[in-house]
């Protein structure tokens, strides 16, 4: 099972606390960083202020060497997709081809609007015509020229330049970083994510809910001509793990969050509590787990969890 280091800066973080924190990821032997993408605090004062994620992770390319970097996930009503896809082209390149994707429709509608960012009522169809420039880009052959003529977005004529260093995991004659599509619908996100993911994420789900949805997606696989086994099944769970039960109330007290509630939704408790939830979800199809971090001075927690719980995972 892959372990992976989630953040959630805009709730207060500057980029020399991402760093570090990204920096212990590597050092300690997590699979990846990601952060969310997000310019308002949903709590707190959100002091400093937002970071951009794709400006971070530019960064964080050329200051790390192994770990993945990614978001979890970058709004479509942010950027416009030709710009994101140069973007990411970018941070691709300039990492050496560890940058993933994860693009979502959307949700906080109060970041929007006190960044002055339209907010669509309807973004869905926003999100796919995205997912279909941003993978078409990248995948048009050097020397070709790429079109698109949709509801919400046109491109004429365009070079599809820059390329990133991967090539896509959907179809390796291609162009492409991996592209995560997550979502709680039953029915048109496991087909996008069918049709463009390398990953299908559950964000922060219901425990008793995850096989029923890994089910639902293996069925949309199939329906679709894709062979299930190449989408790969991870959830996104808060961390909350101690030593002790002195430990664990420590760090939810840190986190304004309760131990009872951490411990039936997260991945919390004592490092043998956690290990045992890990293997759960193992056995019920999960291959990757990011482990949402949302004190980011606490390096020790990210050793905890490198030195006592990875190692049961193998």
């Amino acid at each position: 099972m892959d372990l992976r280091i989630f953040t959630e800066p805009q709730q207060g973080a500057t980029y020399d606390d991402l760093l570090a924190v990204a920096r212990a990821t590597e050092d300690l032997g997590f699979d990846a960083f990601f952060r969310s993408d997000h310019y308002l605090t949903m709590g707190g004062d959100g002091l400093p202020g937002p970071t951009d994620a794709w400006t971070t992770l530019a960064g964080l390319a050329r200051e790390t060497s192994r770990i993945r970097l990614g978001t979890l996930v970058s709004s479509a009503t942010f950027r416009h997709p030709g710009v994101l896809a140069i973007q990411v082209a970018q941070v691709d390149q300039m990492s050496g081809g560890r940058v993933e994707l994860g693009l979502g429709a959307g949700w906080f509608a109060e970041e929007h609007s006190a960044y002055g960012i339209p907010f669509p009522e309807k973004r869905f169809g926003i999100l796919t015509e995205q997912l279909e420039v941003v993978t078409g880009l990248w995948g048009t052959p050097v020397g070709e020229r790429f079109e698109h003529r949709g509801e919400h977005y046109t491109l004429t004529d365009s070079p599809a330049l820059p390329k990133p260093v991967q090539q896509s995991p959907l179809d390796p004659s291609r162009g492409g970083v991996p592209v995560i599509v997550g979502g709680n619908g039953p029915t048109r996100t496991p087909r996008l994510a069918a049709r463009f993911a390398a990953e299908y994420n559950q964000a922060f789900p219901e425990l008793a809910d995850v096989p029923g949805r890994i089910a639902r997606l293996r069925e949309v696989c199939v329906e679709q001509g894709r062979d299930p086994g190449t989408l790969v099944q991870s959830v996104a769970l808060v961390l909350c793990v101690g030593r002790d039960e002195a430990e664990v109330a420590r760090r939810a007290a840190a986190i304004g969050r309760e131990v009872p509630e951490l411990r039936e939704h997260g991945i919390a408790g004592t490092t043998g509590e956690a290990v045992e939830r890990l293997r759960t979800l193992a056995s019920q199809g999960v291959q990757r787990v990011y482990l949402q971090v949302l004190d980011l001075h606490d390096l020790e927690h990210l050793q905890l969890v490198a030195e006592e719980v990875a190692p049961h995972l193998a």
